[in-house]
């Protein structure tokens, strides 16, 4: 399962768009999901920590998450938004080896939908503090009327092949030897098969063509949606933006293979895709079709 996918929880649309119904929801049965600012809060068993709506402060504006096992679930809005880079911080990356699937899939979309309350709490249209709605799936402008929602920024992630060898590349940050699909926004009038030969352009300096969807995985650092492809380049010499990449290369495919075996230790060239991210997962769809 690709990390961030399969939350078990039911939105319910319905509910959010019945005051009434979700008014009466809120009660001594609903669940508050505990949260440290944006990071998830760890029970004995490693699990997701769950409150009653009595533990949230009394100020604090509130989100529906959904239903879950017949119970109402909510999450509090901190005081701040994301402030920093999301690898920056250890608890992210506790919790995604510590969470189970669905407990990770469940933490994700609330903290996505959490922090862009904690970001847009002034209308982009006049400025005016704006308020709550639908359940915490909208935000309303009193004074202009304006309505805003939650946003997901998409992002193409993309494996590059030429002659059974796949373009990898790596960006400063990484850790060493640990090598990913390339990557980028997607930007205004641009549709994702444009992204993907865009990017790849822009980044290695390599054309490609045959561009197709594989699968995708929600990111919530913010609130990203990687959308993960496949394409083919017919000219493999690159052309590094080192303002980007710190690397880019090609790798075989028996390459790939000798470090998939060698695990999180990798090789001497190679560190392979962690299987959180959806690069360990359209690497291993390539090397296993």
């Amino acid at each position: 399962m690709i990390a961030f996918t399969g939350s078990p929880i039911d939105r319910a649309d319905n509910i959010r768009a019945d005051p009434s119904v979700l008014a009466g929801l809120m009660n001594w049965r609903a669940r508050l999901l505990v949260m440290d600012g944006l990071n998830p809060v760890f029970d004995d068993a490693g699990s997701l920590t769950w409150g009653t709506l009595a533990d949230a402060e009394e100020t604090a504006e509130l989100v529906f998450l959904g239903m879950m096992a017949g119970k109402a679930c909510f999450a509090a809005v901190p005081d701040q938004g994301a402030g920093s880079p999301a690898y920056a911080d250890p608890a992210i990356w506790q919790a995604m080896q510590v969470l189970s699937p669905g407990d990770l899939a469940l933490y994700g979309g609330a903290r996505s939908l959490v922090d862009w309350h904690a970001r847009h709490r002034f209308c982009a249209r006049c400025g005016a503090t704006t308020k709550l709605a639908k359940g915490g799936w909208q935000r309303d402008c009193p004074d202009c009327a304006a309505l805003h929602f939650p946003r997901t920024d998409p992002v193409t992630i993309m494996l590059v092949e030429h002659e059974d060898r796949l373009l990898l590349g790596r960006q400063p940050r990484f850790p060493p030897r640990i090598y990913s699909a390339l990557a980028g926004f997607v930007e205004p009038g641009e549709s994702i098969e444009e992204a993907v030969a865009r990017e790849v352009y822009e980044e290695a300096g390599v054309r490609v063509r045959d561009v197709t969807y594989i699968a995708s995985q929600p990111w919530p650092f913010p609130s990203q949606l990687m959308i993960g492809c496949h394409s083919f380049a017919d000219d493999p010499d690159l052309t590094i933006d080192r303002t980007e990449l710190d690397d880019a290369r090609w790798f075989t495919r028996a390459e790939l293979e000798t470090a998939r075996a060698a695990g999180e230790q990798g090789t001497e060239d190679l560190v392979f895709p962690r299987s959180y991210a959806i690069a360990h997962h359209l690497v291993t769809w390539w090397m296993d079709k």
